[in-house]
């Protein structure tokens, strides 16, 4: 199946909508829809031969001195799963946010979505808890956390460019 990543126009919200509302629970559909629907950060949609497949929210945000990138939200239709849809969007997303001067990407993720943590495990993503972060930020691990839109129920994932093997999360 020929996949083509680009940018999101206006004319993929309604696509989106519908891959949000069969992808998450009902509670974390308003905050998927809302980040998505924001002006801040972009969203890459990735298109099969017909129609959206899956989409990937992408921020910046400067914490410190350092530029990070963050892939917010993941999510492919269900019908288009298992095809590599998802692990295409995460490295068009490292690529994008790295492009743009991110110096680290992270990802978050719900703690009990083992789907999301092997695809980003998978692209090169690892774990990374408070003690990890407050290396990293310090104090300003709570702007950090503030920007990426942390919930508890997430489990924050660091990307190294040198751990793409399929290694445990």
């Amino acid at each position: 199946m020929p996949l083509k990543i680009r940018q999101a126009t206006p004319t993929d919200q309604r696509a989106v909508k519908r891959i949000i509302d069969s992808s998450f629970p009902k509670f974390f559909r308003f905050f998927a829809l809302r980040s998505v629907n924001s002006e801040e950060g972009k969203v890459l949609v990735v298109q099969d031969q017909t129609a959206v497949a899956g989409f990937a929210k992408l921020i910046c945000l400067q914490v410190a001195s350092r530029k990070c990138g963050c892939v917010l939200w993941l999510a492919v239709h269900p019908n288009c799963r298992r095809k590599g849809v998802a692990s295409s969007l995460v490295k068009a997303g490292v690529e994008d946010l790295q492009r743009n001067g991110a110096i680290l990407v992270f990802a978050s993720v719900t703690r009990r979505n083992n789907a999301s943590l092997g695809t980003f495990g998978k692209e090169g993503f690892r774990r990374i808890g408070f003690g990890g972060l407050w290396q990293l930020f310090g104090w300003r691990i709570f702007r950090f956390y503030s920007g990426i839109w942390y919930a508890p129920s997430e489990i924050v994932l660091m990307y190294s460019a040198a751990e793409t093997e399929n290694a445990p999360i």
